[in-house]
């Protein structure tokens, strides 16, 4: 089973798709679908997943953060790893960036204490637009990453939810497993 520990953002899906419309005609760039648009806070990956143990470190981690729900606003745009080599493009958060930050390090804390990989690279509160499959439109995106500085909305982080991503042909389906409320 392949895991992952998520806000969702169904509610600006509306949002996410407008700001994806000008990379999605670029050859070379595979879009999310704006509609399972979410914030990846842990990806637990593929395995044997003692779900019990899961739910006590998921538990531990939203109380251990102390905070309650909280307004979480969308908007810039960025790329990873960076400009020069992008690999996804996304969208990012500014309001709220600092909470998300502090349930993600309380994540990281309980679910490598239960075996889990600790994260390689610093955790950026963001939401995936998109990856980039080659690079023949590497200038495309970097302009439109430089010259646009969208809006998407605000959404009311109430909950984590615990994922199970299956990957299909089509793209991964997602199917909320267990919700953790703030």
């Amino acid at each position: 089973m392949r895991l992952f520990v998520s806000v969702d953002i169904g509610d600006i899906a509306a949002e996410v798709d407008r700001i994806q419309a000008p990379f999605r005609e670029l050859p070379g760039i595979n879009p999310t679908d704006p509609e399972q648009a979410h914030i990846t806070m842990k990806f637990l990956g593929e395995g044997d997943h003692d779900l019990d143990d899961l739910t006590v470190a998921i538990e531990a981690a939203v109380e251990g953060a102390d905070t309650d729900a909280f307004e979480a606003t969308f908007e810039g745009l960025g790329v990873f790893p960076s400009l020069d080599y992008i690999s996804v493009i996304w969208l990012g958060v500014s309001q709220g960036s600092k909470r998300l930050t502090e349930l993600h390090e309380n994540l990281e804390f309980e679910t490598t204490a239960l075996g889990y990989d600790e994260e390689r690279h610093d955790f950026t509160p963001h939401v995936t637009l998109g990856r980039m499959d080659h690079a023949a439109a590497k200038e495309e995106v970097q302009q439109l990453v430089r010259e646009n500085d969208p809006e998407a909305g605000t959404v009311h982080v109430e909950e984590l939810r615990l994922k199970k991503s299956t990957l299909t042909d089509e793209g991964p389906e997602y199917e909320t497993v267990e919700r953790f409320p703030l």
